[in-house]
């Protein structure tokens, strides 16, 4: 979850940064061009001024007067060009110089500084000029121009380098970025731990709920930080853990009373259908059933009793030769298979996992059990021991009449039995104890059919270290 939030936080705010940053840098470098421009313009207006009469004498006549103003207004441009580099002249209407500067530069007849000069013998200033950005090489061209008596008689015009300007707008930009990406940088950490102070009470809950549906009933969310709702929640989740976990004790509590409180009047009443049946003629079908019940009844009862046992019992794992344990019990059920005409095959080399010895010999005796229950004399049973990755698997096959897929679905439920299959002695509770003894310590049973006929159970036990 943080992980898709946490993009969203970043992108968020990097949209917000963008927003400020972007317009920030268009307006600094329209700064640094229109200091610029205003800068030219009153060099300008003084060469304008300094041009107005450079055509009168004291006389009306051209003499040594009026070539002392020019001498002036050349040198004032010169000294302009050699101290800031810009090419600067004046220019009659016609675009004949009056005077420039770098003596080379003439007055060109398009572009950018001719559109100027010609704005400017409009009486009117040429307007801004299009902005330089630091990436583009183009010089700024302002004109003004001369006007004497209302008219113009000519005009002033400046053609500046922009590296200096472009270069401050550079390091402008460079200082708003740097601002930027340490903005960034705060805005990243904050949405760090802020998503951290957030998802936090979530993450514990997690845990907390995985840690239940796995059986450690006894795990609740520790108090964490988090907004007030989430700590809310946590707080609603405990009492509903406390609740669920007394009722399923409750539950396990009657199945186990219930259990053992009726074996003792069951006992009774089958001791009393004992001795009834020495009253009656020898071979009576009627008492023979209702005693092959009271058994059937008394399994029932204690299997009840070892899958509520089950249920509460939590595992006591240690690291153990499952080869080793599966060899016993493959050992321990051959008398047994071998008086129903069933051979046991065994594959079982040395492999060591996590489980409770006990719970798992219990598991296996269930499904070893079934396996030779349900198949014929003078076919088999295989169980193979084996590891993957982080599991260690105790396979059983059988080659009896296997499951439909509708009944692959339902074996291990509590009581149930096949259709097929209920002549045959059982209480439908073997697998059942088996599932709960194998969960409470982080194991699992699953059930496949065996081709071309049986079924394969699969028993799997870790081989890491159990969590705390």
């Amino acid at each position: 979850m943080r992980t898709r939030l946490l993009p969203l936080l970043i992108i968020l705010m990097a949209a917000v940064l963008l927003a400020l940053g972007i317009p920030l840098a268009v307006s600094l470098a329209g700064a640094q061009q229109q200091k610029v421009v205003v800068d030219r313009i009153d060099d300008t207006a003084r060469f304008a001024a300094l041009a107005q009469f450079v055509t009168d004498s004291p006389d009306g006549t051209t003499g040594a007067f009026e070539n002392e103003r020019l001498a002036t207004l050349s040198s004032e441009l010169r000294s302009y060009y050699e101290v800031y580099g810009i090419r600067s002249g004046v220019f009659y209407r016609t675009g004949v110089a009056m005077a420039h500067a770098p003596a080379d530069w003439s007055l060109p007849r398009e572009g950018e500084v001719w559109d100027a000069f010609s704005e400017a013998k409009l009486s009117r200033r040429s307007h801004d000029p299009k902005q330089v950005w630091p990436w583009q090489r183009r010089n700024l061209v302002v004109a003004s121009p001369v006007i004497r008596d209302g008219d113009v008689v000519a005009v002033v015009v400046t053609d500046s380098p922009t590296g200096q300007m472009r270069s401050r707008t550079l390091h402008g930009w460079l200082v708003i970025a740097t601002g930027e990406f340490a903005a960034m940088l705060l805005a990243v950490g904050a949405a760090l731990r802020l998503t951290g102070w957030v998802l936090k009470p979530v993450r514990v809950l997690d845990a907390t709920t995985h840690d239940i549906a796995t059986g450690r009933l006894k795990s609740r969310v520790a108090a964490a930080g988090g907004p007030p709702e989430l700590q809310r929640l946590a707080r609603s989740f405990n009492e509903m853990a406390d609740n669920v976990e007394d009722v399923l004790e409750q539950q396990r509590a009657f199945v186990a009373d219930a259990s053992h409180q009726l074996r003792n009047p069951l006992a009774a009443l089958l001791l009393r259908i004992e001795l009834l049946s020495f009253e009656l003629p020898e071979g009576n079908k009627e008492i023979a059933s209702v005693q092959a019940e009271g058994k059937r009844l008394a399994q029932v009862l204690d299997d009840l009793l070892d899958l509520a046992l089950a249920e509460h019992t939590e595992a006591d794992l240690k690291i153990t030769d499952i080869g080793e344990l599966a060899a016993e019990r493959l050992a321990a059920w051959t008398p047994t298979a071998e008086a129903k005409g069933v051979r046991l095959v065994g594959d079982c080399p040395p492999t060591t996992a996590w489980a409770d010895p006990v719970a798992l010999s219990s598991a296996l005796d269930a499904v070893i059990d079934n396996a030779v229950k349900f198949t014929p004399e003078d076919e088999s049973v295989e169980v193979s021991v084996a590891s993957h990755g982080d599991t260690t698997t105790v396979v059983v096959t059988d080659h009896g009449p296997g499951l439909t897929d509708e009944e692959l679905a339902r074996v291990g439920d509590r009581f149930w039995r096949s259709g097929r299959h209920q002549n045959i002695k059982g209480s439908g509770l073997g697998l059942s104890i088996s599932r709960a003894l194998l969960a409470a310590g982080g194991g699992s049973i699953t059930y496949d059919r065996h081709e071309p006929h049986g079924l394969k159970v699969t028993v799997a036990v870790p081989r890491s270290a159990p969590t705390a």
